[in-house]
């Protein structure tokens, strides 16, 4: 288990500015962001699982030894998601959560793929994460589809054609997560052309789990516009200059990276060269349910240990917005409201 204490005292972040400023994320797993209440529920209608007794030996279980742990852990979790009404129910419980913590916008990832063994289908998981999402109007959500990279590159082309069917539900993008550290990105080149046509934005999970090959595989063959955890790029220079200079989004998950031990701590985390660089990042905070953190203490991180200014984080937040799949008038909107906002 990880023994870098990385956690802040909620008593030093909860309801000071990193909790009331406006904020917007980009990279959030709908199912790894499902809070413990709502899963502990879940995991009851279907019967318990011996292995969490209690709702504290639930908050406990989600200790990672790596990330292949992390990613075993990511599948036994979904088992307790089986029908409809369970993302209907959820997706209502992310929004509520996320709106209590004063984020305006959201990019949240769901995995279709992972639930097909339910006998569920895209377009009707795609309804029901909506459905739940509207009851929750006080924050804007937009659904990217993220393909497990590990069912491959035919299973992620049907999906694509899916949720083009169901685009009109707010579903902007596409992403490619899973075992990076066993599938590589370029198999699934054509899947990006097609969504591409099909107008969707592209994002890929690079070098997280694998390295700076990786993130050269997601811009190369797949052209994706943003980066997500980006983390190794650091091994290679060459490709940190490229980014720098090709002005791609990297989407920092920085808690996250330490909790499932791609970095040994946040102090070794590459995202202060990587925004001194001048390469356009947003903070975000990946599975924050299965990573015990939240994004404020993500802000709180960036000032305390990384030495960001409250006035960096802020030129962060726009960069969020800027680098988001809004479109551009939308953009303009949030950001004002942002800068009007008597906690900006």
């Amino acid at each position: 288990m990880i023994n870098e204490h990385y956690e802040v005292d909620e008593s030093k972040t909860k309801e000071t500015w990193f909790e009331r400023v406006p904020k917007v994320e980009l990279h959030l797993h709908l199912e790894g962001a499902i809070p413990h209440d709502a899963l502990w529920e879940l995991i009851q209608k279907y019967g318990g699982d011996s292995t969490v007794p209690s709702i504290e030996a639930l908050r406990s279980r989600f200790q990672y030894r790596d990330f292949p742990h992390f990613i075993e852990t990511w599948v036994w979790k979904n088992q307790f998601l089986r029908e409809y009404e369970d993302f209907n129910f959820v997706a209502e419980a992310v929004a509520r959560d996320l709106v209590r913590q004063n984020i305006r916008y959201a990019e949240a990832f769901y995995s279709p793929s992972r639930f097909f063994r339910h006998g569920l289908q895209t377009q009707k998981l795609t309804e029901a994460i909506r459905s739940g999402l509207s009851r929750v109007p006080d924050i804007q959500i937009s659904l990217v589809t993220d393909f497990c990279r590990d069912n491959g590159p035919e299973n992620a082309a049907k999906i694509v054609a899916e949720i083009n069917e169901v685009r009109k539900l707010g579903v902007v993008g596409v992403t490619i997560g899973g075992s990076e550290h066993n599938y590589p990105p370029e198999p699934f080149k054509g899947v990006y052309e097609k969504a591409r046509k099909f107008g969707f934005h592209t994002s890929a999970h690079a070098g997280e789990a694998a390295g700076a090959e990786s993130i050269w595989g997601a811009i190369r063959s797949l052209r994706v516009e943003r980066i997500g955890h980006g983390t190794r790029a650091i091994e290679d220079e060459r490709l940190v200059d490229y980014i720098a200079e090709q002005h791609i989004p990297i989407e920092i998950c920085l808690i996250s990276n330490v909790k499932t031990r791609v970095v040994e701590s946040i102090e070794k985390h590459p995202v202060r060269y990587y925004f001194d660089r001048g390469i356009p990042i947003s903070i975000n905070t990946d599975d924050p349910k299965m990573f015990g953190n939240s994004l404020a203490e993500e802000y709180h991180v960036f000032e305390t240990r990384l030495c960001f200014s409250r006035e960096e984080i802020r030129t962060i937040i726009l960069q969020g917005i800027e680098v988001s799949w809004l479109p551009e008038n939308k953009k303009r909107e949030l950001v004002k409201a942002f800068r009007d906002d008597p906690e900006w």
